[in-house]
């Protein structure tokens, strides 16, 4: 193992591997990936991508063959709308550094594909690693990533000339994770470490005696590190199952509400819990349509909302932000503009709105967070109806 300059130079038994650490907002990366692609002429390139991503750069058009209803319905949303916003930050920050960001990636794939060579992806699906991350967070810590990543989001536009320059010499994304790896250091391993061990074992073993690497800065050490170590990647690729706490508080929420109802009935009288259902429905429909209206949803999506959200927050297995999202999907059918539109549309939070595609995705998340708001205020409003 040594160092060459900008590149490090990997054996592994008789596969020769030149391992370049990139930055995902610099030109002089972009220009390096093409040159050493070209000047090695390997058998295989491998990148730091999955399937999905890779499709993303390679498919201009992948977005006009999503089915946003199998979306809502596999309960998709939130996790393709947090894709769209972390694309929405690195287009931003992209746009202050007059660069393309991911330049090098794309410059890596067309040098592959001048020379012949095979392109291996080496990273995790991106969805096993956000539902790991998910998964194993627990609630204080995924609040404290909501409060950091939207505070950073509203840093964005007061990034200073020295700021630029620091990160014309870094990958932006490592960087990001590495700050948010201090204070959470759950979402370090699962975000970083993990996906080290991950891209060391792909690109090791990886076809091809003659190889280049192309990886994010941030990877390389840790690349290194695990280089000779050995890898579990059944463990690695294994998505958490939910934890026991939040499947049996999914049903004891509903069935908390339904015997307070009752208890209402019985021992206070018709209308005690008569103005129990009243909060109940109330607090519920209230916010969730809220919820539905924030997002700028059509006026049907509104009251659909309003009158799906006391139900469906009794029903575990079905959420007041899917019927909304459908509705939305139904009268705000996105056009053949909107999916041509998106990558420009996410370059600002005021396209998320504009965008028919991400308007249906914020109708689906806010509907859900207004009635999940609304079940808890709800609750304290039915047991005061009691004095």
């Amino acid at each position: 193992m040594t160092d060459l300059g900008d590149t490090i130079s990997l054996q592994h038994e008789d596969r020769e591997i030149t391992l370049i650490g990139t930055a995902h907002v610099s030109k002089e990366s972009a220009e390096q990936v093409s040159r050493v692609i070209t000047q090695e002429r390997p058998d295989t390139v491998c990148i730091e991508l999955c399937q999905a991503r890779y499709k993303s750069i390679t498919q201009k058009s992948q977005w006009q063959d999503t089915d946003l209803l199998k979306v809502i319905r596999e309960r998709k949303a939130f996790v393709l709308l947090a894709n769209l916003m972390l694309a929405h930050v690195q287009k931003k920050i992209g746009k202050q550094l007059g660069i393309q960001p991911g330049e090098e990636i794309v410059q890596a794939i067309q040098a592959a594909e001048d020379m012949g060579a095979s392109i291996h992806l080496v990273d995790r699906d991106i969805r096993v690693t956000l539902s790991r991350t998910w998964r194993l967070m627990s609630l204080w810590t995924k609040m404290k990533l909501l409060a950091q990543f939207l505070t950073s989001v509203g840093k964005i536009d007061t990034i200073k000339d020295e700021d630029i320059e620091e990160m014309k010499k870094k990958d932006v994304l490592e960087t990001l994770l590495d700050e948010v790896g201090e204070s959470l250091p759950e979402i370090r391993r699962i975000l970083i470490d993990e996906r080290d061990q991950y891209l060391a074992h792909e690109i090791r073993t990886a076809p091809g005696k003659k190889k280049v690497a192309v990886v994010g800065a941030g990877h390389v050490p840790g690349i290194r590190k695990y280089w000779d170590k050995p890898v579990d990647m059944k463990e690695l690729n294994q998505i958490p199952p939910k934890s026991k706490f939040w499947r049996f508080l999914k049903w004891a929420i509903p069935g908390l509400i339904v015997g307070l109802v009752i208890f209402g009935f019985l021992a206070a009288g018709t209308s005690t819990g008569t103005h129990m259902i009243k909060w109940w429905v109330l607090a519920n429909g209230v916010l969730a349509g809220l919820g539905a209206a924030i997002a700028l949803g059509h006026p049907l999506t509104i009251l659909s909302a309003v009158l799906a959200s006391p139900l469906t927050s009794l029903n575990p297995m079905i959420a007041a932000g899917w019927v909304s999202g459908l509705v939305e999907a139904f009268f705000g059918r996105p056009k053949v503009r909107d999916f041509e539109n998106l990558p420009e549309d996410i370059s600002s939070l005021k396209g998320f709105w504009r965008n028919k595609i991400t308007r249906i995705l914020l109708v689906v998340v806010f509907t859900n967070i207004g009635s999940s708001l609304g079940t808890f205020v709800a609750i304290p409003l039915m047991v005061k109806a009691f004095t």
